[in-house]
């Protein structure tokens, strides 16, 4: 409920409001721990002011899907994966000692159109599903996907997808990387998170929340959640806009190495990942759900002193907690 509604009089929430003292205020208020009389309930306490400017950060001609795609996968991104994976093409034929029947001798250099219509493809197949690769070439009636051979031939495609790499192996530095389990990835991961960021401002209410990437193949990180539809694959912690979904941030989960805000290494994990992920969002008054497994006294209290409302349902066991819930 906006703050305009009532004034500080009319609330019981005393130290709350958007005229508090201090920061330091505002976190004792948040364990001043009371009764709540659910048949008579007071109004709830008013909302940090709100600075943020929602919208579409970004000029668009169209709002065609191929427009919004390239919003995130632009000329610099796809330009680097075409330059990458040339060189991991050319690198690989150099080091080793093909055979005149090997289908690399057939390598040919590969640019940012022709990786656009790979990336194209690999879309089409998540939509249009076959158990096997080789069948969206068939030449069966039953089975051919006739539009594909249009774009790009089986063999192609196949050699495209040995050589994809997103990333210089020569420039990784396995003591310095941010994220070491994602060194595969990462240049291009960051930079389309980083478009995520920067293309829209959301809405005040937003949410964090995980989700699961169905992924069985070999991964160090992969997880098991019996609770999610997919159960086994890639774990990712996400910050979205309450009302549309969309993603304005997210992370990998990879382990202990996982890069994440710290302003003091006491704090529980699960309040560095919250804090990691609204980075760009505190202060600014917006306010944050999530599951119970991040709620906290102690995530409260950090958002607060960020001027960043939090509500959610808290666990009886949390630290900070009082005996008597």
């Amino acid at each position: 409920m906006d703050s305009e509604e009532y004034s500080e009089s009319d609330s019981s929430y005393e130290g709350i409001s958007d005229e508090s003292d201090s920061d330091e205020d505002t976190l004792d208020a948040a364990r001043n721990w009371c009764r709540i009389d659910q048949e008579n309930l007071a109004p709830p306490p008013p909302r940090f002011p709100f600075s943020g400017n929602p919208g579409l950060n970004t000029r668009m001609d169209s709002s065609s899907p191929i427009e919004f795609f390239c919003i995130f996968f632009d000329d610099d991104i796809v330009g680097y994966i075409a330059s990458e994976t040339k060189c991991y093409a050319e690198d690989f034929i150099e080091r080793n000692d093909l055979t005149p029947s090997s289908r690399v001798q057939k390598w040919k250099d590969i640019d940012s159109s022709e990786i656009r219509v790979f990336l194209g493809i690999i879309i089409l197949q998540g939509i249009v599903q076959k158990p096997l690769q080789k069948w969206y070439w068939s030449q069966r009636p039953l089975l051919s996907t006739p539009y594909l051979k249009q774009l790009m031939s089986e063999k192609r495609f196949s050699i495209i997808m040995k050589f994809l790499h997103l990333t210089n192996n020569e420039t990784i530095d396995l003591k310095t990387h941010p994220q070491l389990g994602l060194r595969k990835i990462y240049e291009v991961y960051d930079a389309i998170n980083k478009k995520f960021k920067s293309s829209y401002v959301p809405e005040r209410d937003v949410s964090v929340d995980e989700a699961l990437s169905l992924y069985k193949g070999r991964l160090g990180y992969k997880q098991y959640l019996p609770k999610k539809r997919a159960r086994f694959g890639i774990k990712f912690y996400q910050l979205c806009e309450s009302s549309s979904g969309y993603i304005l941030n997210s992370l990998i989960y990879t382990g202990k190495d996982m890069t994440l805000w710290i302003e003091s290494p006491n704090y529980k994990s699960t309040t560095h990942i919250v804090m990691t992920l609204l980075e760009d969002l505190l202060d600014k008054g917006y306010c944050v759900t999530s599951d119970n497994f991040y709620t906290s006294p102690e995530l409260a209290e950090l958002l607060l002193s960020h001027r960043t409302d939090v509500y959610r349902k808290l666990r009886p066991n949390r630290i900070g907690v009082l005996e008597e819930i």
